[in-house]
């Protein structure tokens, strides 16, 4: 293991390549006297590098989206910088950053964590974690790392700090430092400054990678269980929603459907048919994703393990040579290195023929941490070797490269359906993931309980991702361990539906809860509860296209519609669904709202919306919000007869934008896409609504639009008027 970090220090550090001849040890470096380059990158970006280490040693990470590694313009910092400096020290043999910040300062990001919206006073391990419940290994790590961090000054401009390190490591943050300790060598930060958090998260986005744009039918909701035993049992429940009527987009099959939980098989009896299944429910307008986990079964019987063989695909013990073997759902199993460019790309071929040979329409990566039952902690063991590709990878030690390996996974899993179906937009979901895996999939929480405890962290959980450059994502609805009861499954898809990621998930063992499953009264809240997303698609496809175009979350913290206001900065009950809709849970009590006459929203114009679980929905004073008739799939929508609800503010003014595309496919990269400002005003007295086509080549496909004009309620009203007394 030492011998490995003192490898990757030398190419680190250039040494030997460059002419150099003494190896700077980590104590030397970090007890520098003089302080490491600080490099201007933008006006709004700097670069801090750790002493004795020039930018020009400084090797890639898969932080970077391709091209937007900082280069640097200038020495120094640029003119009217704020002053954030990085100071780099060794702290009992790990390389630690620290980040002095101004009083007053909230704290925000650090990517997937238990606890509150504002991180002050948290400190959290950057070390990727099967962790069921959130409870079984060290509540601070879960499935994924993130080294950001977003603060928020008094005065409402925004800062963002990046570690660039993959190593195992943590964030430390206080009410006057921000703090970065990694196992592994030294690291620049990056520091960002914004106007306001949305303009830092568009610099990220432009760093990292954006989200691209999803299929619409991956925006609808969608059904999973750990348990659907077979092709028959998934088609049951599939014909069940479209008979009781309530809207769904997709089916997920779990790793039962596999041949004894191997990769890329079938089990011949219960699923003897796959593609004859994928035509059943492409049938019922629904689509089918399928999970695919990175463990291989070490059965030489087993073609996807004897190419690996072949291939020479798998991870190293710590003696470089011999294969991992260890112990997941199949039994004993290899692992495949993600860190080459053969093991890759020959992932990609079999996820390819998986999807095309079987008609499906997107894949699932799970245990992808990786999750090792009988290992290290419930994974590999630190020194496990990976062999590089001599290109983005060179060879180094698993805890280098550990909370990288799902990333890797769903880049290679992406890469294939891409070649399986070239002309649609890929849609993966992975558990585990980094800081830029946005660009290949979304995600979700992971294994959560079906808990009053995790309804309630399911919104800082959900915002607190976005706030780290990864807008899709979202919990399992209902929770996935322990039985759900009808009430929780009501309240968390009374407020869940509007997540960007909607859908409900449950373990084997658990009872069943499908929207029918919990009773009468919960089936209604839920159709419910789906009919107000499914009106609201318009509007929510429009933000998707923002959020791939400028990182902007979908979810957003109540501080987005006012930075400067205190009151809103510790909010983790009520949430923004983008810029102008406010939504408040059933549950929550007194939550801060932002200013100004916000106008309840009725999407349905049904008492069903009233439901003392459902969540309140209100619009921004000056909005626009296109919706449309809820229907039973996207793909049976109607976008051409849109309701236009308007708050016009003080001035009788609102604003609003829609986005339209073909649903699917690139054309939208070459302008084949149709993006209208909504405008009203007005007039004489008379309230006049202009629609103008301002971007794209595609024509609008709305035909008739019908504007209603919402009632302001007086600003004292702060709570859900539907809730329970």
């Amino acid at each position: 293991m030492k011998r490995l970090v003192a490898l990757f220090f030398g190419a680190l550090l250039g040494l030997g390549a460059r002419g150099q001849t003494a190896e700077a040890t980590l104590e030397t470096q970090l007890r520098a006297d003089k302080p490491g380059a600080i490099l201007t990158v933008t006006p709004t970006q700097v670069l801090f590098m750790p002493p004795k280490v020039p930018f020009s040693a400084w090797q890639n990470t898969p932080i970077w989206a391709d091209g937007a590694r900082p280069k640097p313009s200038a020495q120094g910092t640029p003119k009217g910088w704020k002053g954030l400096t990085a100071a780099f020290h060794d702290a009992f043999g790990r390389a630690q950053a620290t980040v002095n910040i101004p009083a007053g300062t909230d704290l925000y990001g650090t990517g997937e964590v238990l606890g509150p919206l504002r991180r002050n006073g948290q400190t959290i391990t950057l070390w990727n974690q099967d962790n069921y419940g959130y409870q079984s290994y060290d509540p601070t790590r879960l499935y994924q790392s993130h080294p950001w961090v977003l603060g928020l000054r008094p005065d409402g401009s925004a800062f963002g700090v990046l570690a660039d390190s993959t190593y195992r490591g943590s964030i430390t943050l206080t009410e006057t430092q921000i703090r970065f300790d990694f196992e592994g060598p030294v690291y620049p930060l990056l520091i960002i400054e914004g106007s306001d958090p949305a303009d830092v998260l568009r610099q990220l986005a432009d760093r990292t990678g954006h989200m691209p744009l999803p299929p619409l039918w991956a925006l609808g909701y969608q059904q999973s269980r750990f348990g659907y035993k077979s092709a028959a049992d998934c088609l049951r429940i599939a014909q069940t929603f479209r008979n009781k009527r309530i809207p769904c987009d997709v089916m997920w099959m779990d790793i039962d459907y596999m041949d004894g939980y191997r990769v890329f098989t079938f089990n011949p009896k219960t699923f003897p048919n796959p593609k004859a299944y994928m035509a059943e429910l492409h049938r019922l307008n629904l689509k089918g994703i399928w999970m695919i986990d990175p463990g291989v079964k070490t059965d030489p019987a087993y073609a996807v393990y004897q190419q690996g063989q072949d291939g020479n695909h798998w991870v190293k013990t710590a003696d470089t040579q011999t294969d991992f073997i260890g112990r997941v759902w199949p039994g004993n199993c290899k692992f495949p290195d993600f860190t080459r460019a053969e093991t890759r790309a020959w992932w990609s071929r079999l996820t390819a023929s998986f999807v095309t040979q079987n008609d499906i329409d997107g894949l699932w990566n799970d245990m992808n941490e990786p999750a090792v039952f009988d290992g290290t902690a419930h994974t590999m063991p630190p020194d496990n070797f990976h062999r590089g590709d001599g290109a983005l990878f060179t060879p180094g030690p698993h805890v280098r490269y550990h909370n990288i390996y799902g990333m890797q996974m769903i880049r290679a899993s992406r890469q294939g359906l891409l070649n399986a179906r070239p002309n649609c937009r890929p849609f993966i979901l992975t558990r585990a993931n980094f800081l830029g895996g946005q660009r290949y999939g979304a995600t979700w929480t992971g294994d959560n309980l079906s808990s009053p405890a995790h309804l309630r962290l399911s919104i800082p959980m959900t915002l607190t991702l976005g706030l780290s450059g990864q807008p899709f994502n979202g919990p399992d609805l209902g929770g996935f361990g322990n039985s759900c009861t009808p009430q929780l499954m009501r309240q968390w898809v009374g407020f869940g539906a509007f997540f960007p990621f909607c859908r409900n998930h449950a373990c084997k063992g658990t009872k069943a809860q499908e929207p029918w499953a919990l009773g009468k009264e919960t089936e209604t809240v839920f159709r419910t509860a789906l009919e107000r997303r499914y009106a609201l698609l318009p509007y929510l496809y429009t933000l998707f296209r923002e959020a791939a175009e400028t990182g902007a979350p979908i979810l957003r913290p109540l501080f987005f519609a006012d930075p400067k206001d205190p009151a809103l900065r510790r909010e983790e009950q009520a949430f923004l669904l983008g810029g102008d809709v406010l939504v408040l849970p059933a549950f929550a009590t007194h939550p801060a709202r932002p200013k100004g006459n916000w106008a309840p929203v009725s999407l349905l114009n049904s008492p069903a919306e009233h439901h003392p679980d459902q969540a309140a929905l209100l619009l921004r004073p000056g909005a626009i919000l296109p919706v449309i008739k809820p229907a039973q799939s996207t793909e049976e929508a109607d976008f051409s007869d849109l309701t236009l609800l308007a708050n016009p503010n003080e001035n009788g003014m609102a604003e609003g934008l829609l986005y339209e595309d073909a649903g699917d496919g690139f054309g939208y990269q070459t302008g084949n896409y149709c993006l209208t400002r909504l405008h009203l005003e007005n007039k004489n007295g008379s309230p006049t609504l202009t629609a103008t086509h301002i971007e794209g080549a595609r024509s609008s496909a709305v035909k008739n639009t019908t504007l209603k004009l919402l009632s302001n309620p007086p600003e004292k009203q702060t709570e859900n008027k539907n809730k329970r007394s």
